[in-house]
């Protein structure tokens, strides 16, 4: 690896930088608002399905969700699967009982094709409430308990309820990228997970009412090919639907796009781990100045930014809310002198509207910043 002393810069730290600089805040909002027209024409196949956020990433890609749900990706991850009875969602499998299923929306930046909490996660969630339901029917029909409130609701005989029980789908349904080898690996485990949720004193019972088919996950993606004169009835397949939409373009290259006005690179999954690019900027936030974000361009949309998270900060501290100032740290230029420019940098809408310049020295040398330009010009001791 070359040394930058000696002016040069090796293929890896070129790399960086590109990545680094590629990564803006335009870039990432321009992204999600691109995916989020794929999520809309996904939406409304299936108009009478609610629209739910997979925290914290799906909830950019659409200014309409009608609930959030977490899943997370960890609990997916090969070898470290897990069903985590702290997350159960219960509010999402009652929901889908009611409107006989339900769209998940979620990213990933990982040039996957869907995240691991919908090709694993999700699934394994999935199979595991579709078990304790079906335990809970066999031990509620053998007590003589399921046949009284059958036969109050529906008049089902005891063999219509056997049926129903015996047709109940219990399998783990994973994509058909997951190997063989690992799908075992996960089976072996759902029993001891079905355990854990009994014995977690969730309220089964009322899943169990609500849930008149078994939940079965399906995965949509930008790759997805669906024709519109086919788009099947929800209400007709023998399953309850948890549709898996995962909004971004799996590639994992940046694409340069270019519209009449601005030109910007496309980020995968830009929507996940938002405290790295969003300066504060929030899904709401977001939704609520869409039009003036994405039409200010490249050049712009920094200062947009900032001016929106201020006022929003100044707001909610006049109501006495927990309001403090959001700060932002300078991308490290190399990794040798990053603690020179490893200073919080005010956004342009704190700092004061004087011609004034002020310092900030630290062992490596000084940052001197320009007024209210967000420029700043620096020194270093390093001799770089």
């Amino acid at each position: 690896m070359e040394d930058n002393r000696d002016g040069k810069m090796s293929i890896y730290r070129a790399a960086r930088s590109i990545k680094r600089r590629d990564n803006t805040v335009y870039n990432a909002l321009r992204s999600i608002y691109e995916d989020t027209i794929f999520v809309g024409e996904i939406s409304q196949l299936w108009p009478d399905l609610p629209l739910i956020a997979n925290l914290r990433c799906g909830l950019w890609y659409s200014p309409k969700f009608h609930f959030t749900c977490y899943f997370k990706s960890t609990d997916g991850h090969t070898n470290n699967w897990s069903f985590n009875t702290s997350r159960l969602n219960l509010h999402v499998a009652l929901l889908s009982g009611q409107k006989g299923g339900c769209i998940i929306v979620d990213a990933t930046r990982k040039g996957k094709r869907f995240p691991d909490s919908m090709s694993k996660t999700i699934p394994i969630w999935t199979c595991v409430l579709n078990r304790a339901i079906l335990n809970y029917r066999n031990k509620m029909l053998d007590s003589g308990l399921l046949m009284n409130e059958e036969v109050v609701d529906n008049s089902y005989c005891a063999e219509d309820v056997k049926l129903k029980n015996h047709n109940w789908d219990c399998s783990l349904h994973l994509p058909l990228w997951v190997p063989d080898t690992e799908k075992a690996a996960i089976e072996e485990r759902i029993e001891r997970w079905t355990n854990q949720l009994e014995t977690s004193g969730a309220d089964i019972a009322s899943i169990s009412s609500c849930l008149k088919k078994p939940l079965r996950p399906l995965w949509i993606s930008q790759k997805t090919v669906i024709w519109l004169n086919e788009v099947p009835d929800h209400n007709q397949w023998d399953f309850t639907p948890i549709i898996l939409v995962s909004a971004s373009s799996s590639s994992d290259v940046f694409r340069n796009k270019t519209t009449s006005e601005f030109s910007w690179n496309y980020i995968p999954g830009a929507g996940d781990d938002e405290e790295s690019w969003a300066r504060g900027l929030t899904p709401t936030h977001f939704w609520s100045h869409v039009n003036d974000l994405i039409s200010s361009g490249p050049d712009l949309c920094n200062q947009k930014v900032a001016d929106i998270v201020e006022k929003d900060r100044v707001y909610r501290a006049h109501r006495g809310e927990y309001a403090p100032q959001v700060s932002v740290k300078n991308p490290k230029i190399a990794d040798d002198v990053a603690d020179v420019f490893n200073v919080e940098l005010p956004l342009a809408s704190n700092m004061h509207n004087d011609d004034t310049t002020f310092q900030r020295s630290n062992d490596y040398g000084t940052t001197f910043w320009i007024g209210s330009t967000n420029l700043a010009v620096g020194t270093t001791k390093h001799g770089l």
